[in-house]
């Protein structure tokens, strides 16, 4: 009682829809804002059989935008897991089955009801744990009725298809009607569609039944006495495809520019020890360049924009990604508005987002709407890199290892210098040359501007 009463008061509250025939409960996958439409299932907490205590976690997601775990709903027995591991199915889908435990408030469904009434449906209320605020609305569309397999006979025009699976059949002009799908209640797939894309038999006239959910073997490689196969993790398996995403979509460019940084280095030296001691987090260089890059998107908008087709956006926000190595793979957290905030505050946000996001603590809401990224690739210690730009987002810069090395300076004088190099990647349908090189040079100007006087503040 002690958990649950704890569970209440900390965990981020949401209202979540479970579709219900006497006391078996089906739980719904919730929806988690307007952006995400889609999660993978990446683990199973509980199994079948396990008695589980109402905001338990029941299982953990993966969305393009956050992990998760989605808890259960109600005190209850788990009767039937609807969706495996490593399937992918649209936010308000059924996930599960359970038997309650006791009495739910709500309406109670008649004995016998007939067959066209539709299944009752009660609200309950339940937690996203790991610090994920409520951002929308939960729950299906519809109720959802339990225990009845859709009929081979329904009509072909109320089948619904997840947007991936819709968006990879308009690429490949693939008619989703001539297909079986392998998910649950014969639903499609992406893994459907893409293997139906890739058979070499396939007729586009002759209805092909979809291939088992196992991975494609075409696409597996013979492993060896002297090599492992390592399954790929949702995170892992989101990252590719948004990285593949971006390389296929976005025709980029890139550029390479040096920056003297002597002067940040010597005032961070200077004042680090005693910026710990009063503000509680590091001082690093991090702040200074994402300060830099907040004032330079406001010189350059076309920067902070992203491609609509016939349009380009320019979005009056300044919200500002910064690459994080998570223990699942890359994350990002945002920073917005981040123009807004001196050196000092950005230290101390960065800090915060950071450190959760290596702990998987990140809520929706700060992994999303970024309108430009900076990834500190620099702290792995590379001198220069080709950034991916963080789809659908116009540019992604990185900050490389300051090295000390000589350089010309004024009146033909060689001097011992902390170099940087900021590499800078750019959707060339948006901007040319001379856009991206205004704004690198802005960075630029503003960091070999760094001086003693810099105030923090």
């Amino acid at each position: 009682m002690e958990r649950r009463q704890q569970g209440r008061e900390d965990k981020a509250i949401y209202s979540g829809r479970v579709s219900r025939v006497h006391n078996v409960i089906t739980v719904e996958l919730p929806h988690v804002g307007e952006s995400v439409t889609e999660g993978t299932i990446e683990k199973w907490l509980k199994a079948v059989g396990d008695t589980v205590e109402k905001y338990d976690p029941l299982v953990e997601v993966v969305t393009d935008k956050v992990s998760m775990e989605v808890p259960s709903p109600v005190d209850g027995t788990i009767t039937k897991i609807l969706v495996e591991e490593g399937e992918t199915v649209p936010m308000g889908a059924a996930i599960a089955e359970m038997q309650v435990d006791g009495d739910m408030p709500g309406p109670q469904p008649p004995d016998h009801p007939e067959p066209s009434e539709p299944t009752k449906t009660i609200d309950t209320t339940g937690v996203l744990l790991k610090g994920v605020a409520p951002v929308g609305p939960t729950g299906s569309a519809g109720p959802v009725t339990q225990g009845i397999a859709p009929s081979d006979e329904a009509p072909q025009a109320r089948r619904r298809y997840s947007p991936a699976v819709m968006r990879l059949a308009e690429e490949h002009n693939v008619d989703l009607n001539l297909m079986a799908g392998t998910g649950m209640s014969g639903r499609i797939t992406r893994k459907d569609v893409q293997a139906f894309i890739d058979s070499p038999t396939v007729s586009p006239d002759t209805p092909v039944e979809a291939p088992a959910s196992a991975p494609d073997p075409s696409r597996q490689a013979e492993v060896g006495t002297d090599e492992e196969r390592v399954p790929l993790s949702a995170v892992r398996r989101m990252i590719a495809a948004r990285m593949a995403e971006s390389v296929s979509q976005i025709p980029s460019a890139w550029s390479i520019t040096e920056v003297d940084v002597t002067g940040l280095v010597r005032l961070r030296e200077s004042i680090k020890e005693s910026f710990q001691q009063r503000e509680g987090v590091p001082i690093t260089y991090l702040p200074f360049i994402v300060k830099a890059v907040a004032e330079a998107l406001k010189e350059n908008p076309l920067l902070n924009s992203s491609w609509d087709g016939d349009a380009i956006l320019i979005k009056k926000r300044i919200n500002i990604g910064i690459a994080v190595a998570a223990r699942d793979g890359l994350v990002v957290p945002v920073i917005h508005d981040a123009d807004t905030l001196s050196i000092s505050g950005l230290a101390a946000r960065m800090d915060d987002l950071a450190g959760r996001a290596r702990q998987g603590k990140l809520t929706l809401q700060e992994v999303q709407g970024g309108t430009f990224t900076v990834n500190n690739t620099g702290a792995l210690g590379t001198t220069s890199s080709q950034p991916i730009i963080n789809f659908p987002q116009a540019a992604i810069m990185t900050t490389e290892a300051i090295t000390k090395r000589p350089v010309v300076v004024a009146e033909d004088a060689i001097a011992v210098r902390s170099m940087m190099n900021i590499c800078l990647t750019f959707d060339h349908r948006i901007m040319d040359g001379a856009e991206s090189s205004a704004f690198v040079l802005g960075v630029k100007r503003r960091l070999e501007a760094v001086g003693p006087d810099t105030g923090v503040y």
